[in-house]
């Protein structure tokens, strides 16, 4: 764990070095940032295994930093905010946050989010399955991690890519919600959790802007999701 490397921007000066020493002694390498434009620059000049990015920001808010961020990067991101209100957490999530988590937070929770994420953006892939699948033009290389669309690679996240992997490699049978958020985002299904829907909407704008069928990942009400 001393070799991961995590990004901190918070603009709160002492929840900023909380955070760091609370990662710090759990054995993460922190690089601390106090504004948006420091932040992104950070962000977008060094390899960072996780960022953890507050959604009010000085200079430049979270929000702005994470749209300009995912045009060239797809490093994990977990986005704190002190509003815990759904469409914040939608707002997040449809611009690219891997996770969100709201203040107050526990701290305990906070750390296992961080480990989750860190688990689900390094995908063991077995070697006695499959490592690529083509289909109509769309090829998923799992061991390398690439996406290409007719000879085109497509950038998408780590959990983007298990969703699509997972539905591609199943054609044609109905994956229930329940398996789904437990093989691509390593948790339980809330009630009220969204955020899966919210990745698939994503992979499917993704396909559809790279001329490939994305209404091919079907959702079936009161069932699950579907790769036709």
């Amino acid at each position: 764990m001393s070799k991961i490397k995590v990004l901190l921007i918070e603009d709160d000066s002492i929840l900023n070095n909380y955070l760091a020493d609370l990662l710090t002694k759990t054995g993460y390498i922190v690089e601390q940032c106090f504004d948006g434009v420091s932040g992104l620059k950070l962000a977008q000049t060094q390899q960072h295994q996780l960022i953890l990015l507050d959604k009010m920001l000085p200079q430049l808010d979270g929000v702005s930093l994470l749209k300009t961020l995912r045009e060239t990067s797809q490093q994990p991101v977990i986005m704190i905010s002190a509003k815990g209100a759904e469409e914040e957490r939608i707002l997040g999530l449809i611009h690219g946050a891997d996770d969100y988590v709201a203040k107050p937070f526990n701290s305990q929770e906070l750390l296992l989010r961080i480990e989750g994420l860190l688990r689900r953006s390094q995908p063991k892939i077995s070697p006695k399955k499959a490592t690529e699948i083509t289909i109509d033009g769309l090829t998923l290389n799992a061991a390398k991690q690439f996406i290409k669309v007719n000879g085109e690679e497509v950038e998408f996240t780590t959990i983007q890519f298990k969703l699509l992997w997972e539905l591609i490699s199943q054609q044609n049978e109905i994956i229930s919600k329940a398996d789904l958020y437990q093989a691509v985002l390593n948790k339980k299904l809330g009630v009220y959790d969204r955020s899966l829907d919210m990745h698939l909407s994503r992979v499917r704008r993704k396909l559809n802007e790279a001329n490939w069928l994305g209404d091919r990942l079907q959702t079936v009400h009161g069932k699950g999701y579907c790769f036709k």
